[in-house]
């Protein structure tokens, strides 16, 4: 019983989608669901550019493992 008390079952989601209606509003819910989906493709892109600049930067030739001393 414990196992299953974070998954999100058809009725659950049900339930959630009746609450989202009632305090949105039918007419509201397009533009919700559009401004969702553009936050969720600016962060998407803002995470893929940050990875992109972190796998192009270059090494420094003076960094070295930790904890080793310079000779």
């Amino acid at each position: 019983m414990l196992l299953d008390m974070g998954a999100l079952g058809a009725p659950e989601l049900l339930i959630i989608l009746v609450i989202i209606l009632l305090v949105f509003g039918g007419a509201k819910l397009p533009k919700l669901a559009k401004s969702l989906g553009q936050a969720q493709r600016e962060f998407r892109k803002g995470t893929d550019a940050a990875a992109d600049e972190d796998e192009d930067a270059p090494k420094r030739p003076n960094d070295r493992p930790e904890g080793k001393p310079s000779a």
